[in-house]
């Protein structure tokens, strides 16, 4: 298990893909799935399903398009992204803040020119049912007017608090002093970001055009992707989701943006492309970004170059389509996915010659293949018999012994503390 991860993101999911997420995803981990409006909801429910309702984040709706399509009978302009936490109380309390946009700063003055810097005002009631009779009260304003609640409201504060906030210059009357009272609420003793919204406009976190213009600049004549994805959107997601030196995983990584992006922002990173694009597009894309390439957010990360990346290509798979145990696997291959399989851990390089994969726990793992014990015939080397137990490494204790059948009855087996698993049939997938 990776004990850093916080988030993963991917565009396409298979159930059984969703499933070993969940099992990587670490327990202050995040998952952001994009999706159409064809597919949402279906996906939430298998979301639910898998992650569990109570780890439902929020739905983000993200403006993709800023021109209306005329030719549709109602014109799409969003696409969502599912947040599931592993444990959402624990990730309630570890998710970061987003940072004031210029709009939200502008809403920031000082009219009266306060030492504490500039502010902006809020409402001073509070709904009338939640009050206490000590909140129902006269204010006389700097004009010698005298206001009240607007009914169904109360102040904010009892008149002793309210008071105190007077004196303390932390009550805005407006101007000429005739305004209804209002608090002053400082910019410098606020948070220094603000809550994320389910809701992101194209012109906070970009857009469709922007993902291809930041794709045709990096591959100039190449066709970008259908569904590009601006790095403003994966900034945003990864400023939310982890900190610097946390691992992103990108299990559908596509033209590579969610590598490019967590290299940009300090994080570790792992991107799975079963298509050419991993050649095409991913490792160019990287190599782009270590010699310090200055589109997407680059600027605004103060990115200038740096680092490096390995790249890794996947070998024959395990099983073949019929379940059966792929000809072309070696040993050592088998012997890494049987024994994570069943520990969870690595696979003992030292171990990569011998029957014994190692001991784990209390109990130690054999693996009968591919004349592993020396004697290429199938009878002598990958089924257990008398002969082939009196080859194993010795151990005392439980075993658990993995070969295409086995010689030995149900009662020596169990006398010699012997749990025999056939291949293919007991491997697990995964």
């Amino acid at each position: 298990m990776i004990a850093q991860e916080r988030f993963q993101f991917t565009n396409l999911l298979p159930y059984p893909r969703l499933e070993l997420l969940n099992e990587l995803l670490a327990d202050n981990g995040s998952i952001w799935v994009t999706i159409d409006d064809n597919e949402a909801h279906y996906l939430k429910v298998i979301m639910d399903e898998i992650f569990g309702r109570s780890n439902f984040v929020a739905t983000v709706v993200w403006q993709k398009v800023y021109a209306r399509d005329n030719r549709a009978t109602i014109a799409t302009t969003q696409d969502y992204i599912h947040v599931y936490a592993k444990n959402a109380t624990l990730w309630k309390n570890i998710r970061n803040l987003v940072e004031r946009d210029n709009s939200q700063l502008r809403a920031y003055r000082n009219p009266d020119n306060d030492p504490r810097g500039v502010w902006k005002s809020a409402d001073a009631t509070a709904q009338g049912g939640h009050g206490t009779a000590t909140q129902f009260y006269e204010i006389i304003l700097p004009s010698g007017e005298k206001v009240s609640p607007p009914p169904g409201r109360c102040w904010l504060y009892t008149k002793s608090r309210y008071e105190e906030m007077v004196a303390d210059g932390r009550i805005w009357f407006g101007s000429n002093g005739r305004g209804r009272p209002a608090i002053k609420r400082f910019l410098s003793e606020v948070q220094d970001g603000v809550v994320p919204t389910t809701w992101w406009p194209y012109d906070e976190v970009g857009h469709n055009q922007d993902a291809k213009k930041e794709a045709l600049a990096l591959f100039p004549g190449v066709e970008p992707f259908a569904t590009p994805k601006p790095e403003r959107l994966l900034q945003r997601i990864l400023q939310i989701a982890t900190n610097p030196s946390d691992l992103v995983l990108d299990s559908f990584a596509g033209s590579g943006t969610t590598a490019a992006i967590a290299h940009k922002m300090g994080r570790r990173y792992i991107g799975i492309e079963m298509g050419e694009h991993a050649k095409t597009h991913c490792a160019p894309r990287l190599q782009k970004v270590i010699e310090g390439e200055q589109g997407g957010i680059s600027e605004a990360v103060g990115w200038k170059g740096g680092g490096g990346f390995r790249f890794y290509e996947l070998g024959a798979t395990i099983f073949d389509a019929d379940g059966n145990i792929n000809p072309k696997i070696r040993f050592p291959h088998l012997a890494a996915h049987i024994w994570f399989s069943e520990t969870k851990t690595a696979y003992p390089a030292s171990k990569r010659k011998s029957p014994l994969l190692g001991i784990h726990g209390d109990t130690a793992y054999y693996l009968l293949y591919n004349g592993i014990l020396g004697d290429k015939s199938i009878t002598g080397g990958n089924v257990l018999t008398g002969k082939t137990l009196a080859m194993l490494p010795k151990y005392d204790g439980p075993k658990v012994v993995y070969g295409e059948a086995s010689r030995l009855s149900p009662a020596r087996l169990k006398a010699l503390n012997i749990l025999f698993k056939q291949t293919p049939y007991d491997v697990k997938a995964r």
